[in-house]
């Protein structure tokens, strides 16, 4: 056990800390360790204030502190408590970085991408919730573009603009997710289907024949489920359940088009990826069933 009137040159200094004499000459020379004497020699002596200096900037070092940062705790500049929390806040940051980089690479890893497109999912996946959501809203201004306000359409455009936010810790899922709506967004056929589908809006008049939802969703399932092609007998008896049998057989292919112009399964994986953005399970999707009903109108209109 060393007193404190015993010295030490940089090699013993270096030995009883178990460090390298290259670093304890290094943190010397910014001003960290202070020099008690000089040897007769000129060489550098040490007392055990020294020691336990050394001591406490190894642990302040090894807990990832800058040298500048180091120097404000040994100079009561800041208190270590006022250090150790701004250093658990840049921790944290550091830890939603690494943690978004890790499940980026699970999705590049997942959908054996090209060059360019890993590219393009680390630059969504990096970008800040102010930018995620600045793509969002452009693609909403152009579809909403000229449209009446107060239109039902102008409404659905606007709930699309709602963005949940990247939790501090996604999963792979919702990374995924998340570039996969990218992707969406900036694709330009996608835009100009929700756009037709944005301008098009209700009907001015209730249609003649109209077609529930509820019966779709029931009875073209279960024919889906069944593996009943829409254009057989049996395809045609299910759909005299969803429409009823009195409709004219002239009427179904405009029926049709009119479903159609509302029925996308591009629209709809748009919600189901905010859901999944969001933490929530997305419900069944449902246009399959409305696109079998679609097919059975129009090859039973003749």
């Amino acid at each position: 056990m060393s007193t404190s009137a015993e010295l030490f040159t940089i090699g013993r200094l270096a030995e009883r800390c178990g460090l390298s004499t290259r670093t304890v000459r290094f943190w010397s020379d910014a001003g960290l360790i202070p020099v008690a004497g000089r040897s007769a020699g000129g060489y550098r002596l040490y007392d055990a204030a020294a020691v336990a200096r050394l001591d406490l900037v190894r642990t302040l070092r090894e807990l990832g502190l800058g040298l500048d940062t180091v120097e404000a705790v040994l100079t009561d500049a800041a208190t270590v408590a006022e250090v150790a929390a701004a250093h658990v806040a840049a921790l944290d940051a550091e830890i939603r970085v690494l943690r978004t980089r890790r499940a980026v690479l699970a999705t590049v890893a997942k959908r054996a991408t090209t060059t360019e497109e890993t590219l393009l999912m680390h630059k969504l996946a990096q970008m800040s919730a102010r930018e995620r959501q600045e793509i969002i809203d452009e693609f909403v201004r152009g579809v909403t573009d000229g449209l009446d306000p107060d239109s039902p359409a102008f409404g659905i455009a606007e709930n699309m603009r709602r963005l949940p936010e990247l939790p501090d810790d996604p999963a792979p899922a919702q990374v995924d997710a998340w570039i996969e709506l990218g992707e969406l967004v900036a694709d330009e056929d996608f835009r100009r289907r929700v756009r037709g589908m944005a301008v098009a809006g209700r009907p001015a008049a209730e249609p003649r024949y109209a077609v529930d939802p509820g019966a779709v969703a029931e009875h073209a399932g279960r024919a889906l489920a069944d593996g009943i092609a829409p254009e057989s007998p049996e395809g045609r008896a299910v759909l005299e359940r969803i429409t009823g049998p009195d409709v004219p057989a002239a009427e179904r292919a405009g029926i049709a088009d009119a479903m159609a112009k509302f029925t996308d399964a591009r629209v709809e994986r748009y919600w189901h990826l905010l859901a999944i953005i969001d933490g929530r399970e997305p419900g069944p999707p449902a246009v399959p069933a409305f696109e079998w009903v679609i097919a059975a109108l129009r090859a039973h209109s003749g």
